[in-house]
């Protein structure tokens, strides 16, 4: 049978090469690698328990900065909001 007689499956998308691989199974881009990369991390952060306690001191860690952060923008708020008083 030539390739023209060739009837289309219109559940398949990806027909050019013709083969069961090729159709992606409807993910584009690399979205069920980058899903299941994901949810490989997931799964082993929660199951072991130094992973999962390091990434909650990391957290606290990047929360605590935060939090110091947003302390100095308050300061700096109320020195401005200060100036402003003294100059009026």
């Amino acid at each position: 049978m030539s390739k023209k007689n060739k009837k289309q499956n219109p559940y398949i998308k990806n027909q050019q090469n013709g083969g069961f691989l090729n159709t992606n199974f409807g993910f584009k881009g690399g979205d069920f690698v980058v899903g299941a990369l994901i949810g490989a991390a997931v799964t082993y952060v929660l199951t072991n328990e130094k992973a999962s306690k390091a990434l909650l001191k990391t957290v606290a860690k990047g929360t605590n900065f935060l939090q110091a952060g947003f302390e100095e923008l308050k300061e700096r708020f109320e020195d401005a909001k200060a100036e402003t008083q003294i100059e009026s």
